[in-house]
């Protein structure tokens, strides 16, 4: 089935046409069932396309894949949360493959984009690197989707160019993600090794970053703490061992002066007041109820401030509720596709 036909059945689906409705709803499921898993069949790391490089207005070059499909009517964006990178997306990458034209890149510092200079790495840079993306490569209407600080990536995007929104950009998700308001403990507790992260503070922060190398050996050697702590803190119901295996791959990934760097920029992010520009287009918010990093009241605030986003709870889920919860969070895209759809006049 081409993308076009499957956005407008989701589309007609989601509007509840009487007529054809159970029908409708038998072939969604069909194609729900048909995709599911696969993100199973292939290991973790292993979905790449020929890498690209986006220069950011500083000069930093970003690694960027796109899973080209040609005649597709949208192109979806998905930008990744702190210590992580394009990898997180293994499900949905999996699931979207040969269906959309989906783009995925490394936030600067993080993965094998370059690196930050120093007091560049803030969620306003990190918005304006989503800019570059969009403009080098983005195709046709845009859809984007943010996990974490990814999310935060595109409410600071619409704080500074708002008039992509409702344009460019037809439509949003939002993962496990705020627009202010963070506990930085919360944040970095499972990058730190386990006895410093009870003592977090920005002065600590600051100390441990002149260390960073002795602070990344430290992580290695405690690498067994560090997997419990990784467990606890991303996931919210018990997840396979590889799950968990991965997201502390990535996270150990990510140096310890990466994630210093951008710690001070979580502390002072605040921008509740300043999200209007989503209000253009189909938003929808999605957050586990176990999340202890951005917890389920940050979602839940994100949907009462912007009129008519679709909340979705993940019950029991964690921070990680892409990889936890995939199919749901999947099925979710789905409909926000559909409604992208209804605005690019495919149905």
């Amino acid at each position: 089935m081409s993308v076009r036909r499957r956005l407008i059945g989701i589309a007609a689906s989601a509007a509840g046409v009487a007529a054809a409705g159970a029908a409708l709803g038998v072939a969604r499921q069909r194609r729900i069932i048909a995709h599911r898993g696969a993100g199973d069949h292939a290991p973790f790391g292993s979905l790449r396309a020929k890498p690209r490089t986006v220069v950011t207005d500083d000069g930093v070059p970003l690694h960027v894949e796109v899973d080209e499909l040609p005649g597709s009517p949208l192109t979806v964006v998905f930008v990744h949360g702190y210590a992580l990178n394009m990898d997180c997306w293994h499900f949905q990458r999996a699931g979207y493959r040969g269906l959309v034209r989906t783009v995925f890149y490394d936030q600067r510092s993080h993965g094998r984009s370059g690196r930050s200079r120093e007091g560049n790495a803030t969620i306003e840079q990190v918005g304006r690197d989503l800019g570059q993306v969009l403009d080098q490569v983005g195709e046709g209407p845009v859809v984007l989707v943010g996990h974490s600080m990814g999310g935060m990536s595109i409410v600071a995007l619409a704080e500074e160019r708002p008039e992509l929104f409702g344009d460019t950009v037809v439509g949003v998700a939002l993962i496990s993600t705020t627009a202010g308001g963070l506990d930085p403990h919360r944040i970095v507790a499972p990058l730190l090794p386990s006895t410093l992260g009870s003592a977090l503070a920005m002065r600590t922060m600051a100390v441990l970053a002149r260390g960073h190398r002795t602070v990344d050996g430290l992580r290695r050697a405690g690498q067994a703490v560090a997997t419990v702590v990784t467990d606890r803190f991303a996931f919210g119901d018990d997840v396979p061992a590889s799950y968990i295996d991965f997201v502390d791959e990535m996270l150990s990934a990510t140096p310890f002066e990466v994630i210093a760097e951008f710690f001070p920029t979580f502390t002072s992010f605040d921008k509740f007041e300043t999200i209007h520009a989503l209000t253009e287009v189909p938003v929808t918010i999605i957050g586990g109820t176990r999340d202890k990093v951005t917890s389920i009241g940050h979602s839940r605030k994100l949907a009462s401030r912007i009129p008519d986003a679709q909340l979705v709870e993940c019950e029991g889920a964690g921070h990680m509720v892409i990889m936890e919860r995939h199919e749901q969070v999947n099925a979710a895209l789905d409909q926000l596709l559909a409604a992208a759809g209804e605005r690019v006049g495919l149905s």
